[in-house]
């Protein structure tokens, strides 16, 4: 299934490729192998490429489900031009709304959809780290952000879940922390920093929570080497992981 909600159309070679073309930010079967007689059922599958989600357009209303009511009432709470330029694109995809939103008005939006009646988004639930350079699909560029911020909302009152994502460069990677809306996201923002690098702007305290103190880098951005990590308190060193086993 493709990410925007669409189906797979058939290939050249009579299998199946996203829509738009492999190009286009879709791979097919679970690892990217081919030709090898797969018999596992994923040679069939088509997915999104990680960087291609950020490529594609936004699902088209009506969005399904409760998704359109939360529209609505997230338009209401904020005004039409305040969301017009807050939220750039809006998708649809595995029973999931996302929401892709400016950082300058991200505190806007989750006061909004904390307090507003209609909303009632009471929990922040995660806030989570992407990096979305050389993932195979689309470059990263300064108009497509590699660094992404995921966040997940729960409304308790409605029993709803949805999804607000706001991306950053590497070189200005600051987002406003959601921690004056949301004290649940203290240390979610605190690993989102230590993992990717991502800085919080008014955190309380944003310091390292994984990593030693005076670690340098963050080790779950993509160009972070995977080298062997010396081990301080040990002597010891962690090899490379595709040095670490060998099988024959």
């Amino acid at each position: 299934m493709s990410n925007d909600g669409g189906f797979p159309t058939p290939g050249p070679d009579g299998g199946q490729q996203g829509v738009g073309g492999p190009s286009g930010g879709f791979r097919r079967g679970a690892f990217g192998v081919s030709g090898s007689g797969d018999t596992s059922g994923f040679g069939g599958l088509v997915r999104v490429e990680p960087g291609g989600a950020v490529a594609l357009h936004s699902t088209e209303r009506p969005y399904g489900g409760y998704f359109d009511e939360v529209t609505d009432a997230l338009i209401e709470a904020v005004g039409q031009s305040t969301y017009d330029a807050a939220v750039q694109r809006v998708l649809v995809d595995r029973g999931e709304i996302t929401y892709f939103v400016l950082r300058e008005h991200l505190l806007t939006l989750v006061q909004a959809l904390r307090d507003d009646e209609a909303l009632r988004f009471e929990l922040c639930s995660s806030v989570s780290g992407v990096d979305y350079l050389d993932s195979g699909g689309p470059a990263a560029t300064s108009s497509r952000p590699r660094l992404h911020v995921v966040y997940h909302l729960t409304s308790m009152t409605y029993r709803r879940r949805i999804r607000l994502e706001v991306a950053v460069t590497a070189e200005d990677p600051h987002v406003p922390s959601v921690t004056g809306v949301y004290p649940t996201a203290d240390w979610h923002e605190r690993e989102t920093w230590d993992m990717f690098g991502v800085v919080f702007d008014g955190h309380p305290a944003l310091t390292r929570i994984l990593m030693p103190d005076d670690w340098d880098g963050h080790p779950q951005r993509k160009d972070y080497p995977l080298g062997g990590i010396p081990v301080e308190y040990h002597d010891a060193t962690i090899p490379p992981p595709d040095t670490r086993r060998a099988y024959r």
